[in-house]
């Protein structure tokens, strides 16, 4: 996986471009294909703000985290992925996509006589 990160404001050392990969591994319990995920980190006055996107074939995700720490930032940014993910993998489950009450066909019960 060809993974793309961006800083701003700041170098990225290899034990930073290590964390980052490291926790993206946790996204392939999913079993999907990560196409071209895009990581941007940057200092600001507040902290640090990490930012990702990420295409999958059954949609694209897209999160942000802030924080005082970029390993803390990076951290809440893999686990709002894992939340996104963790939806659209699941999403044909959902007890709204079975079918709307206008298309259930009822059985009539049978009088007798």
């Amino acid at each position: 996986m060809t993974m793309n990160i961006t800083s701003k404001q700041m170098d990225i050392t290899p034990a930073i471009r290590q964390h980052v990969a490291d926790r993206l591994s946790k996204l392939d319990k999913w079993q999907t294909h990560l196409i071209n995920p895009h990581i941007i980190l940057s200092k600001e006055p507040q902290g640090f703000v990490a930012d990702a996107t990420i295409s999958t074939p059954n949609g694209q995700l897209v999160a942000s985290a802030r924080h005082d720490d970029m390993y803390t930032a990076i951290n809440e940014l893999i686990s709002k992925l894992e939340r996104q993910l963790n939806k659209v993998q699941h999403k044909g489950e959902a007890r709204r996509t079975n079918g709307s009450m206008k298309d259930a066909v009822f059985a009539e019960s049978e009088e007798e006589e």
